[in-house]
């Protein structure tokens, strides 16, 4: 389908921040030519200044202080794999509007086991991701390094701030792991027995290891185990295990003879865990082990005391952070003895990798977890949380650099030990993603969860997002969640602009799944990669066909592009807060003169309404609305509207509305007096 020409005038003169009714699959498909004509168009001279890899383009957030600027950002996630390659990320930001001026990129490094975005294989960029389109059109952008810095200079150009994946585990034999065997802790399987699990046994892996070497080249002299693993660059070790970066064929021949090696002498690293109690590993013998493509066996493991939250996850592996109590003979760990050399190792990896391709902040990945029993201490300490301590490295070099994590503001006690926000405050996240894409708009459960989030928002350090779909919850168990309410949600997202919010890529088409879908219908799915089973893949994503939900964003987008900067420094008031105890659901703030009005039941019209004027203080803008003032229909998600709700006019402080239609959100403006 051919560009409307019309529409991307528009977006060249600036008369909108992005092309409007423009569908994702169409601006993927568009040839690679026309995409670089159309960012050239867009940029002027600055687009030869981004295209260079040697360049660093700077953020539009570069100036702001300390990651505040996350607590008020609209995100979108990509997963780069659902669409293919760095440089698609660039083509479908054409459509994103300047109200969702930032993209947070899912993992980006080569992936291990089962393919999986989240088991880190190294510390090389995904190679999947480089796209022969943006080589042929830029031949200079021969590696995926280059590809990834000039998609990133483009997008900063763009107006886009961009965050990366920060994942405080890896896969179970990542090089990471076989290169730094001290960095993670280990244990020694025989069938179903775990026969040690001490603190160093780390050094009988490091001395296996150079046993394999030996082994492998009887020629070569081999260096002391505290020479190889202790005085010898990671680089050079990295080339001698595995070979050099780019022979990626040849490092994964290498790295697998080397699993093997370790297997057959029963060697495995322990395995990462979620939930409390954290620690306490046994093999699953009720468990069915996975036999893979080698003939290898691999055991579950259990929580020997699980409660409700806890997991395993086996095919991942944690950085040892801190040694064990007792030479781990009850897998308890020693908070006051932490490992300052593994700390330093990821902070400064994550730290480089930032500063290499100028990122904008962290997506903590499962920054949830908060190992003491005894819960968040009550005294700072600069090793309580390894996301934070990152965040903290890499602000020394990058300060505007900010963390958004990935937790779900459980109760107390549910899925880590303690309180979740004083955790995330002490662990220096600035936003945190919430759950509220995980319920039904308009339940009670979403009612009460709006209104606690927003008590955290005005109350607490951290700013909880609202969040309208993520790639966590994009699959087949949670399709109910998104049968109906979708617009609502992206009208709040939009226009609340006292809070974050966070929209999955794929959202703005999703077709509503009463029966679930095939797998490629889901982003979820994409995280990793199986060829058999209940979560396999066999195919490209497939994009939705919601044509009506993607007209309906279309038109909001196209009044945030007016409206946010109009708002952007006006304080929200609260006119109605979101509650399950109202006998409506009905919710309402104003920012200057912009009153906003949602009704959240997606089942039922509210009729009769009535909405006090906030009791204010003197210097407070909502001071405005006063007796007589009028306020008249800007907009609204529905056609149908009574003619009396278009002009209202306050009396005795209070606004009556004859009717709002389920899942609306309307928007008013105030009259001059």
């Amino acid at each position: 389908m051919p560009l409307n020409r019309e529409n991307v005038y528009a977006y060249l003169s600036g008369a909108t921040s992005f092309i409007t009714n423009l569908l994702p699959t169409e601006v993927l498909n568009l040839p690679g030519y026309q995409a670089v004509y159309l960012i050239e168009k867009k940029l002027g001279t600055s687009f030869y200044e981004a295209v260079n890899p040697d360049n660093t383009i700077k953020s539009p957030v570069q100036h702001e202080p300390n990651g505040e600027w996350l607590k008020k950002t609209n995100m979108v996630g990509i997963n780069v794999r659902t669409i293919g390659s760095f440089w698609h990320v660039v083509k479908y930001a054409l459509t994103l509007p300047q109200a969702q001026n930032c993209i947070h990129l899912l993992p980006i490094w080569e992936p291990g086991v089962v393919a999986s975005l989240y088991g880190m294989a190294s510390w090389e960029i995904n190679p999947a991701f480089f796209s022969s389109e943006m080589h042929r059109q830029m031949p200079h952008l021969d590696t995926i390094e280059k590809q990834l810095k000039v998609v990133i200079n483009l997008l900063h150009a763009l107006g886009f701030s961009v965050g990366m994946d920060v994942i405080p585990h890896t896969d179970r034999y990542s090089e990471q792991v076989l290169a730094n065997p001290q960095h993670f802790e280990w244990l020694q399987r025989i069938g179903n027995d775990i026969v040690r699990q001490d603190n160093n046994l780390h050094e009988v892996v490091q001395d296996l290891i150079l046993s394999f070497l030996q082994q492998e080249d009887p020629s070569v002299s081999l260096p002391s185990r505290e020479d190889f693993f202790y005085k010898m660059s990671e680089n050079e070790r990295l080339i001698t295990l595995f070979g050099y970066p780019k022979a990626y064929g040849e490092r994964l021949a290498r790295r697998e003879a080397l699993i093997q090696f370790l297997y057959d002498h029963h060697f495995e690293t322990v395995p990462a865990t979620m939930g409390p109690p954290y620690r306490g590993l046994a093999v699953d013998t009720e468990g069915v082990a996975t036999i893979d493509d080698k003939g290898r066996e691999w055991k579950d493991y259990r929580i020997t005391k699980p409660e409700e939250f806890s997991r395993v996850f086996g095919p991942l592996t944690r950085y040892k952070l801190y040694e064990n109590k007792d030479n781990n003979a009850d897998w308890v760990i020693d908070f006051k003895k932490h490992r300052l050399e593994t700390w330093d190792y990821v902070a400064q990896h994550y730290t480089e990798v930032a500063l290499q391709f100028n990122m904008d902040f962290m997506r903590g990945d499962m920054a949830h977890v908060q190992m003491r029993p005894k819960g968040v201490p009550k005294k700072p300490t600069p090793f309580y949380d390894i996301l934070g301590y990152i965040k903290e490295k890499v602000g020394e070099k990058m300060p505007h650099f900010g963390s958004f994590a990935e937790t779900f503001l459980a109760p107390d006690g549910v899925m880590a030990y303690g309180n979740e926000v004083a955790h995330l405050e002490m662990s220096l996240a600035d936003s945190t993603l919430g759950d509220l894409q995980s319920m039904v708009v308009g339940s009670e459960r979403f009612m009460a969860e709006f209104g606690r989030y927003l008590h955290i928002l005005h109350h607490h350090k951290i700013a909880p997002n609202f969040t309208v779909m993520t790639g966590d919850k994009d699959d087949p168990r949670f399709d109910t969640f998104y049968l109906r309410g979708n617009e609502t949600r992206f009208f709040i997202a939009t226009f609340l602009n006292e809070m974050p919010s966070y929209m999955g890529l794929g959202f703005e088409l999703r077709d509503p799944h009463p029966v679930p879908a095939p797998n490629e219908h889901y982003t979820k799915l994409y995280v990793f990669h199986l060829d058999e089973g209940k979560n396999a893949t066999v195919g490209d994503y497939v994009w939705g066909k919601n044509r009506s939900l993607f007209n309906q964003i279309d038109r909001m987008r196209k009044v945030s592009d007016w409206l946010l900067p109009l708002i952007k420094t006006e304080k929200v008031v609260w006119w109605q807060l979101p509650s399950s105890q109202h006998a409506h659901k009905v919710i309402a703030w104003s920012a200057g003169i912009w009153l906003f009005v949602v009704n959240l039941s997606i089942d039922n019209v509210a009729e009769n309404i009535v909405l006090s004027t906030p009791s204010v203080g003197e210097n407070e803008s909502v001071g405005q609305y006063v007796d007589n003032s009028t306020v008249v229909l800007e907009f609204s998600t529905s056609v149908d509207i009574d003619d009396a709700d278009k002009k209202l006019i306050i009396n005795e402080m209070r606004i009556d509305f004859q009717k709002l239609n389920a899942g609306e959100g309307r928007i008013y403006r105030k009259l001059e007096s």
